[in-house]
């Protein structure tokens, strides 16, 4: 057993989430998750609302509202999103807690002990017509490096460098279109050339990483320079230094606290139960293993900016120093990168009406249905693009026509024609044969899911429910109840052994239908979880919040990832279908409701 920290991209509480957003984070970390827990290893799986930094700001401002008020409407409707789709978090939680508040601020007090938080002057951005401070990413123009005409102020999305506002070739702010005014100001930096060593070193000992990954992860170092840690803002976490503390002006940049909400979170999460110190377990133990988990435009943040804070913390850099009160935090095991998902050819705009938002489609569709297209065609290694047409066929021809159909025809066989699983009889070479198709898809579909290799899984789980069909197809079980009953029996005996291997395989992608495949032949308790919302109260005092936890212990609700006899016996009743066929209309009409939002 090993112990895995899922470390799962932070959302953003400044409005709903669409699709986009839970194909890159959201999905492929749970599907890893279940996984890991079903093959029997101590999973933690955790993540939360981020909900400090400007845009925040900014849209509570144009709505009238204070910025917690905002964060808190979005921060409720994003977990009853995540709870929709069933994302197992052992935590999901939020940046504005106050166990947050103090991890945040012991991080940023022992890298700045330990010397590598330098204090600098350097150029702000002010709005000639307001006076009010515009933070980096609030300032676009021309990429100096690459040329891409929008590059934010702290980051260029098109090369990935690190950039200055002041850098930028024909500055202009996002919120009024006018040039920005520079004038100098004083912050925190991230002395990341001190660290650059330790992080190369530590670059190059990672082994399985996708390439592109590990390959601009490598690129970075050739240019690092300190990174602001500190904005001039009046919503985040106050800098925990002597002199900075009460200067409402400053805050922690909200990359530097949003990163920090994986350890805070599991803190919170250890907190909540009876041993508050176990969160070490996935954070003190080198023998640990981390999984992160985000779309590609965070790689930056996660390869180089986290583990230099980490080191930082550990006093591992050029500056030496001395681990603070957590110890020595394990650096990530695997950063895992998504690509980028488009809609119907287009980018994701929600001020363009390019988007369908999570709570939208799970309204009208049933969230496997979701889940099963994301795995099969969502952008894991490289972009890809979300078309109704292609969800329309792969609900109709894959999950209903392929599996839903299998299991269907079988329960109803079964109920008809004996109302309980039979015993098998002799079984012949044919029988055996599925059998040993379905029991090898353990180790084959194992596999490729712990290399995060999620669309070849999905794909072999498939390729074991085509074998069952054709199973089925050349047996013809309705055919031998007149000629050959015992055979039927033992033909059905085989078919429901084949189909609860199947159910386990693609338990991971599936886990609603999972569920109630199970209970489609008499299956009893509870197989595949799902995630719970609970309301609870801020541990340190503060307001209380809805959080998502649930109970996936192996054995007490999750199942085994291995081939489970079936009980002969086992009453199965007459079944309903597991998935809703999709009329072709279903095309033309989110067409229309897209184009109703473009307008």
């Amino acid at each position: 057993m090993t112990r895995i920290l899922t470390a799962v991209a932070w959302p953003y509480a400044n409005g709903p989430r669409h699709i986009g957003h839970v194909a890159g984070f959201g999905v492929p970390s749970d599907v890893y998750s279940r996984y890991m827990r079903m093959a029997g290893h101590d999973v933690l799986m955790v993540s939360g609302t981020d909900e400090h930094g400007t845009p925040i700001l900014v849209q509570a401002e144009q709505e009238g509202v204070s910025p917690r008020e905002l964060a808190d409407r979005y921060n409720r409707m994003i977990v009853e999103d995540l709870h929709a789709l069933g994302l197992s978090y052992d935590l999901f939680t939020r940046t504005t807690t106050r166990n947050h508040y103090a991890v945040a601020q012991e991080l940023f007090r022992t890298d700045h002990a330990n010397g590598y938080m330098i204090e600098q002057t350097t150029t702000g951005a002010v709005s000639p017509s307001t006076g009010r401070t515009l933070p980096d990413r609030y300032i676009e123009g021309t990429c100096p490096i690459c040329k891409f005409t929008s590059a934010r102020g702290d980051q260029c999305d098109n090369c990935g460098n690190q950039l200055d506002p002041a850098d930028l070739i024909d500055p202009k702010s996002r919120v009024n279109g006018e040039t920005p005014k520079f004038v100098e100001t004083t912050h925190f930096f991230l002395d990341l050339p001190a660290l650059a060593e330790a992080l190369g070193e530590w670059l190059k000992t990672r082994e399985g990483w996708r390439p592109n990954v590990l390959k601009f992860s490598l690129n970075l170092l050739e240019d690092l320079k300190p990174r602001a840690m500190t904005r001039d803002i009046d919503w985040g976490i106050p800098v925990p230094l002597e002199g900075w503390e009460d200067n409402n002006a400053k805050r922690l940049y909200v990359w530097f606290d949003a990163v920090v909400g994986y350890l805070s979170a599991s803190i919170e999460w250890a907190r909540r139960t009876d041993d508050p110190e176990q969160w070490r377990k996935w954070w003190n133990d080198p023998e640990a293993a981390s999984n992160y988990f985000m779309g590609k435009d965070n790689i930056t943040f996660h390869s180089q900016i986290w583990p230099a804070e980490l080191l930082a913390y550990a006093g591992k850099g050029a500056k030496g120093g001395e681990p603070g009160r957590y110890g020595v935090l394990n650096l990530p095991t695997e950063v895992v990168s998504s690509e980028f998902l488009t809609m119907e050819g287009k980018q994701f705009s929600s001020s363009r009406g390019v988007v369908i938002y999570v709570r939208d489609i799970l309204s009208r569709y049933q969230p496997d249905a979701l889940r099963y297209f994301i795995c099969a065609a969502g952008p894991e290694n490289q972009d890809t693009d979300f078309t109704w047409a292609e969800f329309v066929r792969r609900t109709n021809d894959e999950l209903v026509a392929g599996w839903g159909n299998l299991v269907n025809r079988t329960a109803s066989l079964i109920h008809k024609n004996l109302g309980a699983i039979p015993e098998a009889g002799e079984l012949q070479e044919i029988d055996t044969a599925v059998l040993q198709t379905t029991q090898a898809g353990f180790a084959t579909v194992g596999d490729l899911l712990q290399g995060h290799k999620q669309k070849a899984a999905l794909t072999e789980a498939m390729r074991v429910v085509a074998e069952v069909n054709r199973y089925l197809s050349e047996t013809e079980p309705w055919k031998l109840k007149k000629t050959d009953f015992e055979r039927m029996k033992t033909v059905l005996h085989v078919a429901a052994q084949a189909i609860n291997d199947c159910r386990v395989l693609l338990s991971p992608f599936l886990p609603h239908s999972s569920q109630l495949v199970h209970e489609a032949f008499g299956g009893t308790g509870t197989v595949s979880p799902l995630p719970e919302i609970r309301e609870v109260e801020d541990l340190d005092g503060g307001p209380g919040y809805p959080v998502l936890m649930g109970n996936y212990k192996l054995g007490e609700t999750v199942a085994a990832w291995e081939s489970a006899p079936i009980v002969p016996g086992t009453v199965v009743a007459a079944p309903t279908p597991i998935f809703r066929k999709l009329d072709e209309s279903v095309i033309e009409e989110e067409l229309a409701r897209l184009a109703a939002k473009d307008q």
